[in-house]
């Protein structure tokens, strides 16, 4: 849909952009480019050497000349001064210019929208929240979310000459993340958990062809997974976060790495079964874990939800011998430290009982607040950029 189908190769990784992206999207023309983008961005203000590119890529630095040479072309990159070196003249250091891109992330929530624009660097530019009803049907939905991008790109960044998104020179694309299940490769919404009538909707497809740029659709939890692995949140290792909002997921990252599984299903949390015969679920089990939260939250007693959450949490530390664990969701956001607390003495309790070394796995509320999710979306195109496989 949208037009001629356009493959762009970035960092082995394949985006299709359904039609006219931002300019910039494939500039970035291969994976050496994208390794090279990555530290300059994680050299920050201070910048980093051709010399240094070389040393830390393994590339030659006939190679490193001439990709950061395309790069300053095309102004993703600038010299930010010299630094002596142990011999000879002075070596040009090179720095990201963050102004050079920017994506928009979305994350539509089941009553709500948030949108943010971010630069190359993450740092929020603009954000914009509407009240939203997930169940109201595509052509409302798609409305209010199409909406929300143009404002937001238009105020910031300027559209073109007809209005169209394609027109901001500097946009890269647009990251949505909502309530899974879904198939992340395709872009194709499974049986959102109370919302049946989305089962089989390609919103990367139609997004992408009424919007005119780059579209990545991906699971809330797992947007919000990938930015904190990228600001460094949760270690270098393994990590689970679990959104606690209208419902109850987890983004998984292993080995450094956001894990999604062989469907890209991976992080349906909510939906173990922890009580048999419990109460009824919207996806039709009893007992699930989202429904029991929920119901405690419900009841006005968050150190309930709390202690049935740390359960669940300690089922899946058992299962993937993971580092930490990271809270986050409007409910959570409530009662922070209920939540750490109720998670964590659950946690410490079983580690006592089975003797771990080291102690139970630390709990702590994920850093971003209400916008961790929109901004983990608008990774799901920057990541590919700076060449992480698993945006």
């Amino acid at each position: 849909m949208g037009g001629v189908n356009r493959t762009r190769a970035q960092s082995g990784v394949s985006v299709s952009t359904g039609g006219r992206a931002g300019a910039n999207l494939g500039a970035v023309r291969s994976h050496n480019a994208a390794l090279v983008l990555g530290l300059l961005r994680d050299a920050g203000a201070e910048g980093i050497s051709r010399l240094e590119l070389a040393e830390r890529t393994g590339l030659t630095p006939q190679a490193v000349s001439k990709i950061t040479a395309r790069l300053r072309e095309q102004g993703f990159a600038a010299q930010a001064g010299r630094r002596a070196s142990t011999g000879g003249k002075p070596r040009t250091v090179l720095r990201l210019v963050p102004e050079a891109g920017h994506a928009v992330g979305v994350h539509l929530d089941r009553d709500e929208l948030r949108a943010v624009l971010v630069d190359l660097d993450g740092a929020v530019v603009a954000q914009r929240r509407a009240e939203l009803d997930l169940g109201a049907g595509a052509t409302t939905v798609l409305g209010v979310l199409a909406r929300a991008v143009e404002e937001l790109v238009g105020q910031a960044l300027g559209l073109g000459d007809d209005g169209a998104l394609a027109g901001a020179a500097t946009l890269l694309g647009v990251g949505v993340a909502l309530p899974g299940p879904l198939d992340h490769v395709r872009g194709v919404l499974h049986r959102v958990t109370g919302f049946p009538e989305w089962d089989g909707f390609a919103l990367r497809d139609v997004l992408q062809a009424r919007l005119g740029v780059a579209v990545v659709v991906d699971k809330d939890t797992n947007a919000a997974a990938l930015g904190l692995s990228v600001r460094g949140e949760g270690g270098s290792g393994s990590f689970a976060y679990l959104h606690l909002g209208t419902g109850l997921g987890a983004g998984l990252v292993i080995g450094g790495s956001v894990h999604r599984g062989a469907r890209t299903g991976a992080g349906e949390f909510g939906h173990q079964v922890i009580q048999l015969d419990g109460p009824l679920c919207e996806c039709g089990n009893r007992g699930c874990v989202e429904v029991l939260c929920l119901g405690a939250v419900g009841r006005g007693e968050p150190a309930e939800a709390a202690r049935v959450l740390g359960v669940a949490a300690a089922n899946l530390v058992g299962l993937l011998d993971i580092d930490a664990v990271l809270l986050g969701g409007r409910t959570v956001a409530g009662a922070p430290q209920v939540y750490v607390r109720g998670v964590g003495d659950v946690l410490a309790a079983r580690a006592r009982r089975e003797g771990m070394p080291g102690g139970a796995v630390p709990v702590r509320v994920a850093q971003g607040g209400e916008g961790l999710v929109a901004e983990g979306a608008a990774q799901l195109l920057l990541g590919r950029l700076f060449g992480r496989g698993d945006a």
